[in-house]
């Protein structure tokens, strides 16, 4: 966890989305375990979270070789991959259905202190958004949570044509915000992408973690 410097004014500040402001309601794994049943598919849950470990390990490989660049269809491509390794089984209808359930705001839930945490954020005039390594499902599930609104930038990475860690997807930010890049605050719940990618790219970083909730972030601000 990183404080910003008091030396420094802050601007903005951008949230990751998935386990940072929100979280699948059941769990993914499960919802993979009854969606694969469905296809005759009756895979235990740690098999199922083997494999879904293996298959980002594959595909985060593939995307740092060409330096993280995405796309919508890289971003589909690669959520398509990772069903058929997780089930041996390239159905489209299959992929299909676990596409669409996480492209609904009924598949998510949102962090408890998001709420507060947006409203005294906005009271302090910073501008606010939603940055993830994401496809256009996002803009879907943000847009049924109401308190999601003070987020007034909403990037994904599909769309910035980069994935974090990569600083071209925090370039991406700082055009967005219209400031310097140490006038904005990334928060997140990975190491690599959220925190050293942030930094990397010469932002202010905070790490959420097990121990750490969004209301100790309004302590560094």
């Amino acid at each position: 966890m990183s404080p910003p410097s008091e030396a420094r004014t802050l601007r903005a500040v951008f949230f990751d989305a998935v386990d940072t402001l929100i979280h699948p309601v059941p769990p993914a794994l499960e919802v993979y375990s009854v969606i694969g049943a469905k296809f005759g598919h009756f895979l235990n849950a740690e098999i199922i979270r083997r494999r879904f470990w293996q298959a980002f390990q594959l595909q985060d490989q593939e995307d740092l070789r060409n330096n993280w660049a995405t796309s919508e269809e890289r971003e589909v491509r690669r959520w398509r991959e990772i069903v058929s390794h997780v089930f041996d089984d390239r159905s489209d209808e299959l992929f299909r259905t676990l596409w669409q359930h996480f492209a609904e705001s009924a598949a998510w839930a949102l962090r408890p202190d998001t709420c507060p945490l947006l409203a005294q954020l906005s009271q302090r005039k910073l501008t606010l958004g939603l940055a993830s390594n994401f496809d256009r499902r996002l803009h879907i599930v943000a847009a049924g949570f109401p308190e999601l609104v003070p987020l007034r930038l909403q990037l994904t990475s599909s769309e910035i044509g980069w994935r974090k860690p990569s600083p071209r997807f925090f370039d991406a930010l700082v055009q967005a915000a219209k400031c310097d890049p140490q006038q904005i605050l990334y928060v997140g719940d990975d190491s690599a992408n959220d925190y050293v990618g942030a930094v990397a790219a010469g932002l202010q970083a905070f790490l959420l973690d097990a121990n750490v909730s969004l209301r100790e972030l309004l302590a560094t601000i």
